[in-house]
């Protein structure tokens, strides 16, 4: 396991998933709501926020599943549902610390976990550095 993801890349598009904090969504315009599976955004969204856009890129580049999750214990939950080789995780530094921690103690073969920090947390309307973020959804995948 690398933070870095360099063996993402060995990982194909559809046995990944990507990991995203529901704090990136803009709290006084998103129009999702909470779930049991994770924060979910309406189909018809058209809010120009960085889950909107990286939640597409992951799906238009074949990535299993997408979960925006309050917390480590749902990602983790989504995590062993899913069964995935990969995983890009997005999220504070603190999360990603215990994130990677527990993702490491789970049963059965360990995934391939790249992360990305935040580039401005603090539970609400956090920010994450788009382009890096997106970089590293392509890693390893040839786009169209």
């Amino acid at each position: 396991m690398s933070s870095e993801g360099e063996r993402l890349r060995e990982v194909p598009p559809a046995e990944r998933v990507l990991l995203l904090p529901h704090c990136l969504r803009p709290s006084a315009t998103c129009p999702g709501r909470p779930s049991k599976e994770g924060f979910q955004c309406p189909e018809d969204c058209q809010e120009p926020c960085a889950i909107r856009r990286l939640k597409e890129e992951a799906l238009s580049l074949g990535y299993k599943a997408v979960c925006i999750a309050p917390g480590g214990a749902l990602a983790l939950r989504f995590l062993k549902a899913q069964e995935p080789k990969g995983v890009v995780a997005i999220a504070c530094h603190k999360e990603l610390a215990e994130g990677v921690e527990a993702v490491e103690e789970l049963e059965g073969p360990v995934p391939e976990v790249a992360t990305l920090p935040l580039s401005e947390d603090g539970c609400v309307d956090t920010k994450v550095d788009l382009d890096a973020a997106l970089e590293l959804l392509r890693r390893g995948v040839e786009v169209r």
